[in-house]
């Protein structure tokens, strides 16, 4: 066998010799990460396009999760309750949800296991629902009083300016900014 030579016909030193060993391993682990970024987008574009089908044009909630639409102020006739804040906290990772009883009775509703508390990313439809270590209140509220839920944020797709829609109750306030 003879020694590779290159273009210029020049003999090719040993440690240069053509693909193989490091070089193929190199290559073929690139390939590796195009591919898996690749599928990854594919995926994520499937999820949005059944969460877009879930929803209309008029209601950003998937149809599972829909109730009666309210305005932040009917809130608290129908769910006892007033928004008071919806940040992004965590790094991003939790979605921080803030709410003033007006009415302990109603706000009762929030303990309901057909109705739990969740929030609406409205661009994407995603649900978060899944409170951080599973914490709810439990037992009474006081008017006046400001209570908390905190949710995971899974892959921070619900992201500080954008909107969502609240789920409290047997009620959801749509188009509420997040801080």
């Amino acid at each position: 066998m003879s020694d590779p030579l290159d273009p210029d016909g020049t003999p090719v030193p040993p440690g240069r010799l053509r693909w193989g060993g490091r070089h193929a391993r190199l290559a073929g682990g690139l390939t590796g990460v195009v591919l898996a970024i690749a599928l990854t987008g594919v995926a994520v574009s499937a999820r949005r396009a059944s969460t877009d089908d879930a929803k209309t044009a008029d209601n950003p909630v998937p149809a599972a999760w829909a109730r009666p639409a309210v305005d932040a102020d009917s809130l608290g006739q129908r769910s006892g309750v007033r928004i008071t804040r919806v940040a992004v906290t965590g790094g991003g990772g939790l979605v921080d949800l803030r709410f003033t009883v007006v009415d302990p009775e109603l706000a009762n509703s929030l303990h309901d296991a057909g109705t739990p508390p969740a929030v609406v990313d409205e661009q994407t439809g995603l649900v978060v629902h899944e409170l951080l270590m599973n914490h709810s209140h439990t037992g009474a509220y006081k008017t006046g009083v400001t209570y908390y839920l905190v949710f995971e944020n899974p892959g921070n797709w619900i992201h500080r300016g954008g909107k969502v829609s609240v789920l409290l109750g047997n009620a959801q306030v749509e188009h509420v900014s997040v801080g």
